[in-house]
């Protein structure tokens, strides 16, 4: 052990002394420079050390994406999945090793500086002024003459006193240095010895990782030998398979067959030609499915529809052309030229669409369905085409409603087309009129092809073309118009449409002002919501009613409020259709879904919910509509509104790892709801809820279930 400062050399402050200390702090600053050294270096050690880690982990997250992509295959996945659950341990070792070094290494030589260093050099600063202090006093004392007896009294007073605390200073600065000297020999080998100690718990701990994987190795490595025996046969079998196809298609004509392992008809290469360059061509492939004609530009593409109801096509040869081997498609609204690659392709593409063609008109559901069939509550309303079970009871129902089996617009039978917003049915030629005139006025929907929710379907059958046209065409013989026919040409059947929907001229009238009248409507649309009067209610939109206008005489409603207070749900649906704000409140700070959680209408808020109604705004009494249900103590609305709350803040939280829709739990108790609210109101009602279960069920027995047709045939009745 190398000696220490001497105290009582210290006190003498003799030459020796100063040598010796002048040596230790030499000794103490290369010191630090080392232990510098040695951190920063342990630094980068372990910096390399956490990208070796990062790295490592990278390299799993692909084994185990890899394992995923391999999942159909048992021998591969179950290797990789054990062989990457023993590498993950692995670089958990690493991480924990890199963690230990750090603390040993970086920690602790830190602790060591830090505690004794600041403070030597501080004692280090006093201990070099109190010396020069003390030379001068000494200096001092030494010049006073033997005289002045006072001078020299005072003199050698401070010398003494800067002697003592000198002293003092030089005793506290051996004491660290002494310390410092002591301690670090015991920190610096325990930093080492820790740092080795973690180097054997991970060569160890890896060691008996190894060991625990050896008897899978050796499974596998058996597996691994009989996999490479089989890819081995199966090469060659794939040989001489593709020497056999190769010979027996040398032809290299392309062949076009029903498939047997997908729900298209047939499918292969047909050339389309362009509608806008008559002599552009282009390859895409073709398939029949579900009665539609779908292609596909190129395999980046996604399935377009050229022609949604086969139906409702012609096909046919087409001779006069220069290209060989063409045919064309001919629907009311567009006509398709397409081209084979030979004659006999060419004769199996006609063959397949005018089959599938003949076998959807023998397949064509009727108009009666039961109602087991009926499409579901909560769809999604979309245009994209669901299962035909869905599909098929919606005509049937459709044009149960007073004038619908007949097109609205030129009287043209079975039409097939509705617009959900004006509650009319139409034939494709008008419907493709319609649609040209926006969703704003018109909102066209299939009756074959799209799903539809049985609101928009009762609004349907409650108004239907005959009650509509008596609002539309109320004074069409006043202006002198007739009626276009199914056969009139589509330019007429175009100005007809939009004299009658978009400039609203055979409209009756109130005498008055315009903007009298515009108020005046308003405000018998507000009535007519409140009451429930859907006729009403259509007439005052046809007459200019602003669907979202607020009712001063009623603090500011809108018709939806009033619809929602009054509480008829289909009312609300109406409004909805045709442009109502969902969200909008009155001067109270209420909207629709605190008016009808307020009035304790179930059905109201379960589709203000689905509309997208805000269920967190709050009324100038500071309650939102969960508030005002808990509050009249109606369970299922607060059921509802906790349900469609923990809902979105379960997609919320979620975010980008969540799943693409909503809480399937949630989907299912708003789709029991709704069945209700459109089925079986009654049972929705406060009053019902005080009822023993068992007269409850005797009710519904009585009334023999119900369903969209029932209710829909009830309300039509």
């Amino acid at each position: 052990m190398d000696p220490l400062l001497d105290f009582e050399e210290c006190v003498k402050d003799s030459p020796d002394f100063r040598l010796k200390l002048e040596l230790f702090e030499t000794d103490v600053s290369a010191l630090e420079s080392q232990l510098d050294k040695v951190m920063k270096l342990c630094g980068k050690m372990v910096e390399a050390g956490q990208a070796y880690s990062a790295a490592n982990q990278l390299f799993l997250t692909g084994l185990a994406e890899l394992s995923v992509y391999n999942k159909k295959d048992s021998v591969i996945s179950n290797c990789l999945n054990q062989f990457n659950q023993g590498l993950q341990e692995m670089v958990s070792f690493h991480t924990m090793l890199f963690d230990q070094t750090q603390r040993a290494i970086s920690q602790q030589l830190t602790n060591l500086c830090t505690q004794f260093l600041p403070q030597l050099q501080e004692t280090r600063k006093e201990f070099v002024r109190i010396g020069e202090d003390l030379e001068t006093a000494a200096v001092k004392s030494a010049q006073v003459s033997r005289h002045k007896a006072a001078d020299a009294e005072r003199a050698s007073h401070l010398l003494l006193a800067t002697r003592k605390c000198y002293q003092h200073f030089a005793l506290d600065y051996c004491l660290q240095l002494n310390t410092f000297k002591t301690q670090q020999r015991v920190d610096i080998l325990n930093s080492v010895f820790s740092f080795v100690h973690a180097q054997f718990t991970f060569f160890h701990q890896g060691f008996d990782l190894l060991r625990d994987l050896e008897p899978t190795m050796k499974t596998m490595a058996a597996q691994l030998s009989q996999l490479s025996t089989d890819c081995a046969a199966k090469r060659k079998d794939l040989e001489n398979t593709h020497l056999l196809v190769q010979q027996r298609d040398a032809s290299g004509e392309p062949m076009v067959s029903p498939c047997p392992d997908s729900d298209d008809i047939i499918q292969g290469y047909l050339f389309k030609r362009s509608r806008r360059k008559s002599k552009t061509w282009k390859r895409c492939w073709f398939s029949i499915r579900d009665n539609q004609l779908i292609y596909r530009k190129s395999h980046k593409e996604d399935n377009m529809v050229l022609f949604e109801d086969l139906r409702l096509c012609a096909v046919k040869s087409l001779e006069n052309i220069d290209r060989r081997f063409c045919f064309e498609l001919l629907s009311v609204q567009k006509c398709c030229a397409l081209q084979a690659d030979s004659e006999q392709l060419k004769q199996a593409w006609l063959s397949a669409l005018q089959g599938s063609i003949d076998l959807a008109y023998r397949t064509e559901p009727q108009l009666t369905q039961p109602k087991e069939l009926l499409p579901p509550l909560c769809g999604g309303g979309g245009s994209s085409p669901g299962p035909p079970a869905q599909r098929r009871p919606v005509l049937g129902v459709a044009l149960r409603g007073p004038g619908n089996l007949r097109c609205c617009d030129c009287g043209e039978e079975e039409p097939r087309w509705a617009s959900i917003n004006l509650g009319v049915t139409m034939c494709i030629e008008c419907s493709g009129i319609h649609r040209s005139l926006g969703v704003h006025l018109s909102k066209v929907r299939s009756l074959t092809l799209d799903s539809w929710e049985a609101e928009q379907l009762k609004l349907l059958c409650l108004l239907g073309n005959n009650v509509m046209n008596q609002i539309y065409e109320a004074r069409c013989s006043e202006e002198g118009r007739v009626k276009p026919r199914a056969d009139s040409l589509r330019a007429e059947k175009e100005t007809w449409i939009r004299e009658k929907y978009v400039e609203r001229r055979f409209v009756q009238r109130s005498s008055g002002a315009a903007r009298g009248e515009k108020d005046e409507a308003g405000l018998r649309l507000y009535h007519a919501a409140l009451a429930g009067d859907l006729v009403a209610m259509a007439a005052a939109l046809a007459q200019g009613a602003e669907v979202n206008g607020s009712i001063g005489e009623e603090e500011g409603r809108t018709a939806l409020i009033g619809a929602a207070v009054g509480g008829s749900l289909s009312a609300c649906e109406l409004l909805l259709l045709n442009g109502a704000n969902v969200n909008h409140r009155d001067l109270r700070g209420r909207g629709a879904l605190h008016a009808a959680a307020t009035a304790g209408h179930t059905g109201q808020v379960c589709l203000l919910l689905k509309r997208g109604a805000n269920q967190y705004a709050a009324d100038e009494r500071g309650q939102d509509p969960l508030a005002i249900a808990v509050e009249t103590a109606n369970a299922d609305i607060v059921t509802l509104l906790r349900m469609a709350r923990m809902n979105e803040e379960m997609r919320d939280s979620e975010g980008v790892f969540g799943a693409a829709g909503d809480d399937e739990t949630f989907q299912d108790i708003f789709r029991d709801f709704s069945d209700m609210a459109s089925h079986d109101p009654e049972r929705l009602s406060r009053r019902q809820f005080s009822r023993g279960g068992e007269e409850e069920e005797e009710e519904k027995e009585e009334k023999g279930g119900g369903g969209v047709l029932n209710s829909v045939e009830k309300t039509s009745e």
